[in-house]
């Protein structure tokens, strides 16, 4: 047992365990004052749904299991019955640094709520409490530990072993599996009432500065602690998620400053969690130089997503989350691609800019297409299961929602001497 790797794998834990309280301030302060506690609150019930299902049966389904199996891995550690003792002497790390399993355990159950919170920012301000704690938590047991085992399981696995496609930190994992999902539920519960003619502004910008800071920070344990060893990898992850989040505030700004001739902190901080989504998947493969090119190239994608795709298509993604984490995911996939080193690959193929060769990024994209598939199948069933559970409406009242969710679905007010206007 290497007493290094250990302290680095429950730092790392610990800080990807800090993104998702983060996350609330950062979804927090861009909804309605009406609705800030219910929208926090749909990302704490998902560290309390997450802690649950993960413990009991995600981290078996995930990796759990013996035998070869593509798609899911197996039963034999459900609630982890009698596999603490082993967990705590068996090593998960590469080469002979070593640290308990346990730690790994609550690493990945740390991804698991952060990726679960990111969900509910698409159906801010109009979805019920209960649906949506129905909803997260069908979706933990049946999608993101299947979809973890595709990408991360080994060279059995679907996605990551016999397609080959590379996802360092959560490309496909955790931010093309939210963002989609944030998608396939807002058209599902349908639009807010005034979307389209009415303006939604945030209601409290220095709490998304906040929780921009608490994510930024938490993200250097998400992507370095990827590494699973305090080694020259994760030194790489770590500077590379620093240059792509620093370009992806520059060019955000840049590109406020060019379209709308100003730039915004709300635009800085949303540059910032763009960086960090185009740079997971590749945080170990790539140069720091590529990570700022990323960084730089990824904001005015996930600008245009949110600006002029959401109001072409019509959907109502409240808080961007699919324009921000799915189309910044889907993004950074494919740029790992271009820009893997050969030498830091998984597999035997590097990026089309070393190799000339289209191999990786060919698989890059049929990774991102399994994992698009297989999510929106899922999602669909599980939407109109938890939509038949609830009557056929997956949204309050038209009532309830124009006297906002705070007081409609939990009775409280986040700022009950509050005077001004909305």
């Amino acid at each position: 047992m290497d007493g290094g790797t250990s302290a680095f794998m429950m730092v790392s834990t610990m800080l990807v365990l800090l993104m998702t309280p983060g996350l609330a301030f950062f979804y927090g302060g861009l909804s309605r004052r009406k609705n800030v506690g219910n929208t926090m609150m749909m990302v704490f019930v998902s560290i309390g749904i997450a802690a649950l299902t993960w413990t009991t049966i995600g981290w078996s389904l995930a990796y759990g299991g013996d035998a070869a199996n593509p798609i899911i891995g197996g039963l034999d550690q459900l609630m982890l019955l009698g596999s603490v003792s082993d967990m705590l002497i068996e090593a998960d790390a590469p080469g002979d640094a070593s640290y308990p399993s346990l730690v790994d355990m609550a690493f990945q159950m740390a991804f698991c709520m952060i990726t679960t919170a990111i969900i509910t920012g698409g159906v801010a301000g109009r979805m019920r409490f209960g649906a949506v704690a129905a909803f997260l938590t069908l979706w933990t047991l049946a999608v993101y530990p299947l979809l973890a085992h595709m990408v991360w399981g080994g060279e059995d696995s679907l996605i990551g072993g016999m397609i080959g496609a590379l996802d360092f930190a959560g490309g496909d994992v955790v931010h093309i599996s939210s963002g989609l999902t944030a998608l396939i539920l807002c058209i599902m519960c349908g639009k807010r009432h005034g979307f389209g003619a009415m303006s939604y502004r945030p209601h409290n910008v220095p709490f998304v500065a906040l929780g921009a800071s608490l994510l930024w920070f938490g993200w250097f344990g998400f992507n370095a602690g990827s590494a699973f060893a305090p080694d020259g990898v994760a030194a790489l992850a770590l500077v590379n998620t620093v240059c792509a989040s620093g370009a992806g505030v520059i060019s955000w700004m840049l590109t406020e400053r060019l379209l709308v001739k100003k730039p915004t902190l709300i635009g800085g901080c949303t540059g910032l969690v763009a960086g960090l989504v185009v740079i997971t998947p590749a945080a170990g493969f790539v140069e720091p130089w590529a990570a700022v090119v990323m960084g730089l190239l990824a904001p005015p994608v996930c600008y245009f997503a949110i600006s002029h795709m959401k109001k072409a298509i019509g959907y109502d993604d409240a808080l961007d989350a699919f324009g921000c984490h799915c189309v910044g995911g889907v993004f950074g996939g494919l740029l790992t691609g271009i820009f893997c080193v050969p030498e830091l690959s998984w597999t035997s193929f590097g990026g089309l800019l070393y190799t000339g060769d289209l191999t990786l990024l060919g698989q890059q994209a049929l990774g991102i297409v399994v994992t698009v598939a297989f999510v929106c199948i899922a999602d669909i069933v599980i939407g109109f299961a938890v939509k038949a559970c609830f009557k056929g409406s997956l949204r309050v009242s038209a009532d309830a929602e124009a006297l906002g969710l705070d007081v409609a679905e939990h009775g409280e007010s986040a700022y009950p001497a509050y005077v001004g206007l909305d």
